[in-house]
């Protein structure tokens, strides 16, 4: 009987810790990754030598129906072809937006062929009424999935009375 109980108390404990990773669907945060890259900002620069392009102040980029704003945005092309993006890495104040669903970090890294996003420092998810709070978030925006790291935080709203 002590221990049954002791296994129980052990689980109730468990059960009661924050989740370290927690599994995530984000129907909202998809994209045609094969979509054009439309990039807004206040300036523009260029390294030649190592084909970084630099945008900074105000930037805005597009693709889709996703917008993503930051301070800074460096764009790193696929090897010696400059015409096909291969890495957006945006830095402060990150702020990844869909029709449904908004995702804030410090920083983020896209890599657009694959489709996947990485979001690491002060990440906060908003999915309607809900919202998630983690170090990192990792997404598929070519399946909608993803994964919360880092002490996962979660208010959940109820369904609709």
């Amino acid at each position: 009987m002590r221990a049954l109980s002791s296994v129980l108390c052990l689980g109730l404990m468990l059960a009661a810790l924050p989740a370290a990773a927690q599994q995530v669907a984000f129907g909202g945060l998809r994209a045609d990754t094969r979509g054009p890259v439309e990039i807004v900002s206040d300036t523009l620069s260029v390294d030649q030598e190592t084909g970084l392009a630099v945008f900074s102040g105000n930037v805005r980029a597009k693709q889709g129906e996703m917008r993503m704003s930051s301070a800074e945005l460096t764009v790193e092309y696929m090897g010696e072809d400059r015409s096909k993006i291969h890495f957006l890495r945006a830095a402060g104040d990150v702020i990844l937006v869909s029709p449904t669903e908004q995702a804030q970090s410090d920083a983020a890294v896209y890599d657009v062929t694959t489709g996947q996003m990485v979001m690491t420092g002060n990440v906060l998810l908003t999915q309607g009424g809900s919202v998630m709070a983690g170090t990192q978030l990792d997404v598929d925006l070519k399946t909608g999935t993803g994964q919360m790291q880092g002490r996962v935080r979660t208010i959940l709203q109820p369904g609709g009375n």
